[in-house]
């Protein structure tokens, strides 16, 4: 049993990473913007209410944000940072992206160091984002892993949202190793890259107005909304959240996953193969899905990068939810939400 701090929980991923770490035995700590949020997380597990409680942490991007999250009495031996915006309605990329970012990561390197010796790892929620070279695009011979960095300047952070959420989640991942470098703080670093990430969602923490980015497309699938054509896929890298939530604890607590980065892909997709998915489990959408069959199954017809997830597989362990189980999961999640 480790004493552990959350940050960011009722996100889409560390709302099933509490429930791992609660079910597995853990004292949880964690952290959300909102009182209504807190509520709402621990109605989902009274049969653990002696094992968490929580701090409110209304704007990750004011220093000193994390101080008194991390200040605890049992004290902590991890902490699972995911507290970060993953969304592209924005107006200022600078302070609605790259400074909460950025800002969040290293205010609780800075707290742990300052107000919690007893932490011996913290695992950060980094992203395919911070891994992908832009300018390879979908080169058949390049195949992506942790050795890999996105290339991307802070010029380019600010061309649009999309290149802003890349530029926010590698400047903080850089920041977070350039700190254990520079500051030799009594704890290591984790990080969790993974792409785009699919999954059931978690009732008390979502409803269909506030789902997650990669969930949202599925949802707009089923409404009818790309009945006419569904886009053609921008990546073509998937995880389930389950696994990535999955990654997260055992990063917090395997000792030989410190100092490492983690690729958490379960495989290829294109947005041909969920649409598969869906008529195939769901027949009653029929109706609203894409008419028109994307060519090559929605794949690039000179073939596409790949992925070396065996860092994941070796260390942490993870054995990958296959792609149709996760949209077919997806999808009845969605529906319970009143889809």
């Amino acid at each position: 049993m480790t004493r552990i701090l959350l940050t960011g929980a009722s996100g889409f991923i560390a709302a099933h990473i509490l429930e791992i770490l609660l079910k597995n035995g853990h004292k949880v700590r964690f952290t959300v913007r909102t009182e209504e949020k807190a509520q709402a997380l621990l109605s989902a597990y009274p049969e653990y209410a002696s094992n968490v409680d929580y701090v409110l942490v209304p704007d990750i991007a004011v220093p000193g944000a994390f101080d008194e999250a991390v200040k605890s009495d049992p004290p902590f031996e991890a902490i699972i940072h995911t507290a970060s915006p993953f969304h592209f309605r924005v107006t200022d990329i600078q302070k609605q992206l790259l400074e909460p970012a950025i800002i969040g990561t290293t205010s609780v390197l800075k707290a742990a160091k300052a107000y919690a010796p007893t932490v011996k790892r913290v695992v950060i929620t980094s992203s395919f984002a911070a891994i992908v070279d832009r300018a390879i695009g979908n080169d058949p011979s390049k195949t992506y892993s942790e050795a890999d960095w996105n290339p991307i300047t802070e010029e380019q952070a600010q061309e649009n949202a999309s290149e802003g959420y890349r530029a926010s989640k590698t400047f903080a991942e850089k920041a977070a190793w350039k700190f254990v470098e520079e500051e030799k703080p009594n704890f290591d670093v984790a990080t969790i890259n993974p792409p785009l990430v699919y999954g059931p969602i978690k009732k008390e923490t979502s409803t269909l107005k506030q789902i997650n980015t990669s969930n949202e497309r599925i949802l707009d699938l089923i409404q009818g909304k790309y009945k006419d054509g569904i886009a053609q896929t921008a990546v073509f890298l998937w995880v389930d959240v389950r696994n990535v939530a999955q990654a997260h604890v055992e990063a917090a607590v395997r000792p030989d996953a410190g100092g490492k980065r983690f690729f958490l892909v379960a495989g290829k997709f294109s947005n041909q193969e969920v649409v598969d998915i869906i008529a195939k489990h769901y027949p009653e959408y029929k109706d609203v899905l894409p008419k028109e069959r994307q060519e090559n199954d929605g794949f690039p017809k000179d073939g596409v990068y790949s992925a070396d997830n065996s860092r994941s597989r070796q260390v942490l362990g993870i054995e990958y939810i296959s792609l149709e189980d996760s949209i077919k999961d997806t999808v009845a999640s969605l529906k319970v939400l009143g889809a």
